[in-house]
């Protein structure tokens, strides 16, 4: 991999890291040295994992204070470590964290991957659970997966601005809605036969509430429900006209 590839690679790095809220990024020897313009260039302005890059000699140095770490790799290897996968991995090193434990994981560059001498330091690996016909990751995608799995540890749930809107109707809005609907069913005629009455207007007081409405929502249904009750009566005028036309 030559000079500019391997800092756009380092940038994509950071851009992921940046999007789950990660920021401890160590480099080993990187080649052509540190730091490399290019790499925030392809930041695409997450440039907070660069500016605080660290760069070691050696695996072993750059994980000398960790307490637990996990190597990636998609190549099996004679070494007896456990082989997890990026989700049981983000729940052990969170888990760990939440004891008080330094932790970090290795990742190699896309060529060659890590060496086998590299990964005898570490805990564990993890592999992604890809096809086997296709197993081929780039190093950002490699990192996307294993940090969208360790954030999913700490918020897995949507953002706030994706749970903003209007809160539901209270039980006042939504007895309005019922009411009216049931009036306009009953005078079409839709509860049928009367002693099944109670369990049909239990059941779509049910189907509706489950729905949430917000008042708005409440409104606009019932501006449907009158509508159609208007377009029925409508309707209804139509055919009696046409029927004392005919007599």
């Amino acid at each position: 991999m030559n000079a500019p590839q391997l800092a756009e690679n380092i940038g994509a790095v950071a851009r992921v890291m940046a999007n789950f809220g990660l920021a401890d990024l160590r480099l080993v020897n990187p080649r052509d040295g540190w730091p490399q313009e290019r790499a925030w260039a392809s930041a695409s302005g997450a440039d907070w994992p660069l500016n605080a890059a660290r760069v070691y000699p050696d695996v072993a140095s750059a994980i000398a204070d960790l307490q637990l770490v996990y190597a990636t790799t998609a190549r099996p290897r004679e070494l007896q470590l456990p082989v997890i996968t990026p989700r049981v991995a983000a729940a052990q090193l969170a888990e760990a964290v939440a004891e008080g434990q330094r932790v970090g994981m290795l990742f190699g560059g896309e060529r060659a991957g890590l060496e086998t001498q590299d990964i005898a330091l570490c805990q564990a690996v993890v592999t992604i659970p890809i096809d086997p016909r296709f197993h081929s990751l780039n190093l950002a995608q490699a990192v996307a997966i294993n940090a969208y799995e360790w954030r999913t540890t700490e918020a897995d749930a949507p953002p706030p601005k994706f749970r903003e809107g209007a809160p539901p109707a209270d039980g006042a809005a939504l007895m309005g809605l019922y009411e009216h609907l049931e009036r306009e069913l009953e005078t079409a005629g839709f509860f049928h036969p009367p002693e099944k009455t109670p369990s049909m207007v239990q059941n779509l007081r049910s189907a509706l509430g489950r729905a949430r409405f917000t008042d708005q929502e409440v409104r606009t249904l019932r501006g449907v429900v009158t509508a159609l009750s208007r377009g029925r009566g409508k309707v209804l005028e139509k055919l009696a006209r046409k029927k004392e036309a005919g007599e």
